[in-house]
């Protein structure tokens, strides 16, 4: 009988230019911070098993042609898959997910920021695809396919099997529950490996997809104790004292806390957001509290008051769930309910999403008159974009909720030399170099958004609250960060640069001098509850995590998507707990309550979006 020739050599080469590649690609193209050897002993080994195993299955082909084609096609699949992380993580500071893959309509929008994140350097990333082809062909005497006794192969399957038990073994060791209580991806690539976190990625899809199918009401009940448990009063002499008016939001793109009072070569950043502080409340202790969805969770969150998910965004995964949003319960209260963004109506999904919010309209790019040069970006420019919504604004019933996006002060913060008002920053880093300027342009958009509402008779007879919806600078820029802040970015700092405006305007109440600051700790999921009691509706029954703001009652915490938390005197990130005055870690043991409440509100809101919970609820009266 005839021995079959075996491709193990070619096998292992695959195998192993892969995993050399992939740990480059771990120390070059991702910030992922290594606090000890056992840990970069586990970055080291994490691939491997997964390479060998998944290469030597071409073992059980029988065509040497067979055989080649999958070890060549399988190279370039997780080149693919390893390159596109890197892509994403260059400008999210986060890796891939299934329900992101997905979103592919959204990609055709990504062209500005593509060029930014994309090197010439690269193609060394693909360079081991080309090295096995030629190898291939070249069939060098020393590679051909022979026979590979079956005790070899044998010991081949049983080295890759011990080499995962090791890993998984040391990566237990190293963060207890890992697969389990991690709400960090991040994590999860540290230690599993960048493969078998898409594996794991691909069985949470999975379970994700079963939950709804197999959910009940009751699932509702604990939930439901949890959330009427933690419910907080308005202060009474605040609740409803802007009934029957407009609501106006503003959704500020890539807006962080650090810019307002920051200047560049003498001068002001956000010079109107400055001198808004006085005439509003301004709440300088707020966070955002998004995931991979950006600017769509932070709608979800201020429209819901619910968690974004961990995994994709919920503007995709779930856009047919029902939701009680602001602008539904704004709806049924008499309100014309509308979104406004001048940007392709299906990006993140809107078009769908905003019906099941409830929204009456949804003005959308088609609705606007784009002329030659008011698009920069992703889209409009916001001066253009507010003019004509204000115009929109005048024709509709009142009264009216609308909720505007802005798109200018977007990555890679490109800006035409005429609509600069502020010179450049000065770093090796383009990045934030620019971004000061697109910040600047979008606070004179919203200087002459207030103008043109006082001009229409809009402003006196609304609420205004502006709000930044996620951070604009990642990690990736941290060098540069600590240039222009002076000081180094810690882990306790870059929470800290979570931090993003929230502008209330109440006229007749805070402006014309009369604003405050108000510094309790508080994020997006907050804003719900805070306008409805401002509106005099109450929601003392409705599923939602957040608090008002402006009650009494209001608990300092708040719960970013990671797992990550801040109260008034601690902060939890990374698996540290610091202390807010010092900013240096302090005995884990002073976090661990408020990690328990931190994972409760997370698991119970997954809950209800995954298992789609709030069809089965029925609000008391």
């Amino acid at each position: 009988m005839k021995k079959k020739n075996s491709p193990m050599p070619f096998v292992i080469i695959a195998a192993v230019l892969m995993w050399i590649k992939t740990y480059i690609a771990y120390k070059t193209s991702f910030n992922m911070k290594i606090d000890d050897p056992l840990q970069e002993f586990i970055l080291l080994i994490n691939p491997l098993s997964f390479l060998l195993i998944i290469f030597s299955l071409a073992l059980f082909m029988e065509k040497e042609k067979t055989q080649k084609i999958y070890i060549i096609g399988m190279s370039g699949i997780l080149t693919f898959i390893l390159y596109a992380n890197i892509g994403f993580y260059r400008f999210f500071n986060d890796f891939l997910t299934l329900p992101v893959l997905f979103q592919t309509n959204n990609f055709g929008e990504l062209g500005s920021s593509m060029g930014e994140l994309l090197h010439w350097t690269d193609i060394a990333y693909f360079v081991d695809v080309v090295i096995l082809y030629a190898v291939f062909n070249l069939k060098p005497s020393l590679l051909q396919f022979h026979f590979v006794r079956k005790i070899s192969r044998k010991a081949y399957y049983v080295f890759a099997g011990v080499l995962a038990l090791v890993n998984l073994s040391l990566a237990e060791i190293e963060r207890p529950q890992l697969l389990t209580r991690s709400f960090d991806r991040e994590m999860l690539v540290k230690n599993i490996g960048t493969y078998n976190y898409h594996l794991y990625d691909l069985f949470l899809q999975s379970k994700s997809s079963a939950q709804r199918a197999m959910a009940d009401g009751s699932k509702l009940a604990d939930i439901q104790n949890y959330v009427m448990a933690n419910k907080t009063d308005p202060d009474p002499e605040l609740f409803g004292i802007a009934k029957g008016r407009n609501l106006i939001i503003v959704s500020m793109e890539s807006m962080q806390g650090f810019v307002i009072h920051s200047k560049i070569n003498g001068k002001e950043v956000t010079p109107f957001l400055n001198s808004l502080i006085k005439d509003s409340y301004y709440f300088d202790h707020f966070y955002h509290q998004t995931g991979q969805g950006k600017t769509s969770d932070a709608e979800f969150l201020i429209e819901n008051s619910l968690y974004p998910l961990g995994r994709g965004a919920v503007f995709f995964t779930h856009s047919g769930n029902h939701f009680e949003s602001l602008a539904k319960k704004l709806g049924q209260n008499g309100y014309y309910t509308a979104a406004m963004h001048a940007n392709n109506k299906s990006f993140w999904n809107r078009d769908l999403m905003y019906k099941s919010l409830g929204y009456n309209r949804y003005y959308s790019s088609v609705d606007y008159k784009i002329r030659v040069g008011e698009t920069v970006g992703w889209g409009m420019k916001d001066i253009p974009f507010f003019a004509q919504s204000t115009e929109m604004m005048k024709k509709m019933p009142q009264p009216f909720y609308t909720k505007l996006i802005t798109l200018t002060n977007h990555h890679p913060f490109k800006l035409d030399a005429g609509d600069r008002f502020i010179d450049e920053f000065t770093s090796t880093d383009g990045t934030v170099n620019r971004y000061f300027t697109t910040v600047r342009y979008t606070d004179e958009a919203l200087k002459q958004f207030f103008a043109d509402l006082k001009e229409k008779g809009l402003y006196e007879n609304s609420i205004i609250l502006l709000y930044g919806d996620h951070y604009g600078i990642s990690e990736n820029h941290n060098a540069a960060m600590a240039q222009f802040l002076g000081e180094e970015i810690t882990p306790f700092k870059t929470i800290q640069l979570q931090k993003v405006p929230l502008f209330l305007v109440i006229p007749g109440m805070t402006d014309m001098g009369r604003g405050k600051i108000i510094s309790k700790v508080s994020g997006q999921i907050d804003i719900r509850p805070t306008l409805l009691h401002l509106m005099g509706l109450p929601e003392k029954n409705d599923m939602e995590f957040g608090s008002d703001i402006l009650s009494k009652e209001h608990e300092d915490f708040v719960v970013l998507r990671n797992g990550s938390f801040i109260t008034d005197k601690l902060l939890y990130a990374n698996s540290h707990c610091y202390a807010k005055n010092t900013e240096l870690p302090v005995d884990p043991v002073l976090c661990d309550p408020y990690k328990e409440s931190a994972k409760t509100q997370l698991d119970y809101s997954d809950q209800i979006i995954y298992g789609d919970l709030l069809r089965f609820y029925h609000s008391p009266k």
